[in-house]
This record gives structure tokens, C-alpha cells and sequence, in this order.
């Protein structure tokens, strides 16, 4: 009988939550249509400082009171400073983190700051990546406070910029204060996720290597030193290293089309030289490092600098820069917060969830680093996002807002239905 009490409960609790969320659509909507509005482009970084204000202005309006956490002294009085943003719902140390970034791939054309709604689907730069996201953790914690949904613990909710760049003057700086995380029971983050949880991120080391040579006329070549094809003869070392990377393969979930494999990229981008008739002095490409969570990142990272190395041994000029270094991260669908997102997502949607490997670097894992159980979901589409014509579904927005809200209240409320339980059961 308890365990009916209780599930009754929830139920009532998710149709409150839920009505008072589908009755609020053109209200969110309207929000997230002035974010986009916003071009918080990264990079270069642009308009953090308009977003924030923003941001702040509409949620006073909501009655939520938003703090911006400690910037560097360096950082005032600067145009578009990068704030971080965190509002609080609920009472005493046990955190639950609702995480999420407002900085945004630049975009194909300016048109797509000019978001337009038809019918359930809002268009515009940043609607799915992750704008859309932000919309509904905003409403999750308004529709448990407007729904008067008591947590025994409190959920905080976290904006940062500079994710599209790494999170070095976002999350990175967040967690060098000691903020990011404290008391942290689980985290959420609103990523385009298509429907699944990532419970898993890939890491990722990317470098720019630069090869040199010396010029001369095509005539004269022989009084010069071929950058492009001693950067051949490095590229040709790290092909080597490549087939042997990519016989690797990670026992996670990974979605519909992606690989088990590790991955190692040459050439994303790549250029040099001045001239079709000039020995080009200077030749340069990148190397994308994607490490699935059983490898380790400082091993990988110490085996690309080890092909460069020997390299400049073998007598060839070069250098190179870190452009991009994050870690891996894993939480196990078994935790509390994994089996509370999952039963939640069950309970609105119907279908219980997949966990699956994420592709690409998430900032889950300045949390799981800590020891907090992290994962993402959120209303956007993976194919979508940073696409031309990007876009959210309202009605997404509104479920997801209803999904991180019960969330919340099942991970905080697991241990008191387990006291009730005890008690009736005596």
C-alpha cells in the first residue's frame, strides 16, 4: 500500500507540474525567442553582458532572484564580461545542479537572430544549443516553487559562457574558485541530446602544429626548404599512431550511426605558404584527439607530443599549441540521480530512456570529476544543432521542464519515502 501511496503522489505531483507548464507555452516561448535575439556568439564572445542583463531583468519578473558569481578583478568594468549565473530553489547544503551555457556557435547568417515561432517550433541560433535548455530548467524551478512541490534539499541553477570554446573562462574558472559543484548530490545539464541521456563524454586534446621550411622562387628551390613536404613526413608519423588508435573501441552505449572507436583526426583545418611558385617556409595542420572513458587523457596527450618530438629529432623544425583540452567522463545509470532522471523521463514521455556515450566533450565532467553523479537531456536535436536552420519544439521545452522538475523531487525525496516506507511497514 505504501509503495501505491507514494506512486500515487507522484502522479498527482506530475500533472500539476505539467499543466501548470503546457498552460505557460507562448510565456516561454516568448523568453527563449529574446535570448536567441541575443547573439552571444563564441567564439569571439560576444553580448554575454546584454544576455546576462537580460536574463536577470526577466527573471526578476518571474520572481526568482539571480546572482552572478565572483568574476577575476580583471574582468570589470570590461564589455561583455563573462558572468556566470546561478539562482537557488529549496533549502540546506544537498545540491542538485541544473547546468547550462548561453554562448552559441557563430552563426551562418545574421537572420538567424531574428527567431521566428511556427506553430510548437521557435527557429534561430541557439534554440536547440542550448537556449531552449536554459528555458526549461528556468521553468522547472518556477513550476515547483508556483506548484509549492517541497524538496528536502536544494536545486541550483548554473549559467556559464565559453563552453563552445572549452569553459576556460566559464566552468573551468567556476571550478579553479572552489564553486562549481559544492555539496553537489547530482547534475543535469540541458545539452541537445535527441531524446537519450548521455551519461559519457569523450575527451578531446586538439593541437595546431606548425612545420617550417625556408622560401625561395620555384626557380631556386633547391636554395630552400619545403615546409609542405616535411610536413608530409609528420603527418605521414601520426597516420601511423592513427591506425593503431582506432582499433580501439569503448563497451558504452553509443547512439544510431556513431563509432565505438577511438578517433584521431588529421587536418580539420590545414593551410600555408604565399605562392603556387614559391617554396612555402611554413606549413601548418591540426590533430582532433577524441578518447573514449577507458583511455587516459595524459597518456594520449603524451604519445601526440612524443611523434612531435621525434620529429624535431629526425631534424624537422616545428612547434605547436594546445587549442582544445578536456577529460572524459562516466556516471553510472545506477546512481540516484541516473534512476531518478530515468524514471522521470518514463513517467512524462512513456519510454524509458537509453544512456548512451556523448561524441563530443560535455561539461558534465567538471562535475563527475568531483564525484558528482552528471548527465544531460535536454529538448534539442543533435542534428539540428550549430546547423543553419536550427530549432527547438516548444512542447520539448515544456516536457523536459516537467522531466529536470521531477527530478529533482525524486532524487530528494528517495531517502524520506524510504523513512515513510519504514514506518508503515513496522
Amino acid at each position: 500500500m505504501t509503495d501505491m501511496c507514494a506512486k500515487a503522489q507522484q502522479s498527482k505531483s506530475m500533472v500539476r507540474l505539467l499543466s501548470w507548464l503546457q498552460q505557460r507555452e507562448d510565456e516561454m516561448a516568448a523568453l527563449l525567442a529574446d535570448l536567441i535575439a541575443v547573439p552571444t556568439e563564441n567564439p569571439p564572445g560576444m553580448h554575454y553582458r546584454e544576455f546576462v542583463e537580460l536574463f536577470e531583468n526577466r527573471a526578476a519578473r518571474l520572481d526568482l532572484l539571480i546572482e552572478r558569481l565572483a568574476t577575476s578583478s580583471q574582468e570589470h568594468g570590461t564589455e561583455d564580461a563573462p558572468a556566470c549565473l546561478s539562482a537557488s530553489y529549496g533549502h540546506g547544503e544537498r545540491t542538485f545542479y541544473f547546468h547550462g551555457h548561453y554562448d552559441v556557435v557563430p552563426a551562418q547568417s545574421e537572420e538567424q537572430f531574428k527567431p521566428h515561432r511556427k506553430d510548437h517550433f521557435l527557429f534561430g541560433r541557439g534554440a536547440c544549443d542550448m537556449k531552449g535548455g536554459i528555458v526549461s530548467m528556468l521553468y522547472a524551478i518556477l513550476a515547483l516553487k508556483e506548484c509549492g512541490m517541497e524538496l528536502d534539499g536544494k536545486i541550483n541553477l548554473v549559467l556559464v559562457p565559453e563552453e563552445e570554446t572549452g569553459g576556460a573562462r566559464g566552468s573551468a574558472r567556476l571550478e579553479q574558485q572552489g564553486i562549481l559543484g559544492k555539496n553537489g548530490v547530482g547534475m543535469l545539464l540541458a545539452e541537445s541530446t535527441s531524446g537519450v541521456v548521455w551519461n559519457a563524454n569523450r575527451g578531446a586534446i586538439s593541437l595546431r602544429v606548425r612545420v617550417l621550411g625556408k622560401s625561395a622562387h620555384v626557380g631556386l628551390q633547391h636554395q630552400g626548404e619545403n615546409a609542405f613536404e616535411r610536413m608530409h613526413s609528420v603527418v605521414e608519423r601520426f597516420q601511423e599512431l592513427k591506425l593503431e588508435v582506432e582499433r580501439r573501441a569503448t563497451s558504452l552505449n553509443v547512439g544510431v550511426g556513431q563509432t565505438r572507436n577511438s578517433i584521431l583526426m588529421l587536418g580539420g583545418q590545414s593551410g600555408g605558404g604565399t605562392n603556387f611558385n614559391v617554396v612555402p617556409e611554413s606549413c601548418w595542420f591540426t590533430i582532433d584527439r577524441r578518447i573514449n572513458p577507458e583511455e587516459n587523457l595524459a597518456e594520449e596527450k603524451a604519445r601526440l607530443i612524443e611523434v612531435l618530438k621525434a620529429s624535431q629529432r629526425r631534424g624537422i623544425p616545428l612547434d605547436w599549441e594546445v587549442l582544445q583540452e578536456g577529460s572524459t567522463a562516466f556516471s553510472r545509470d545506477e546512481e540516484a540521480s541516473g534512476q531518478g532522471l530515468a524514471k522521470a523521463i518514463h513517467e512524462v514521455t512513456g519510454t524509458p530512456p537509453r544512456f548512451e556515450l556523448c561524441p563530443g566533450l560535455l561539461e558534465t565532467r567538471f562535475y563527475a570529476a568531483q564525484g558528482i553523479p552528471s548527465y544531460a537531456y535536454g529538448p534539442g536535436l543533435l542534428s539540428v544543432a550549430h546547423g543553419p536552420n536550427e530549432y527547438v519544439d516548444l512542447r520539448r521545452v515544456i516536457e523536459c521542464a516537467g522531466i529536470y522538475a521531477l527530478t529533482a523531487m525524486k532524487v530528494f525525496n528517495a531517502n524520506q519515502q524510504q523513512s515513510n516506507a519504514d514506518l508503515f511497514s513496522k
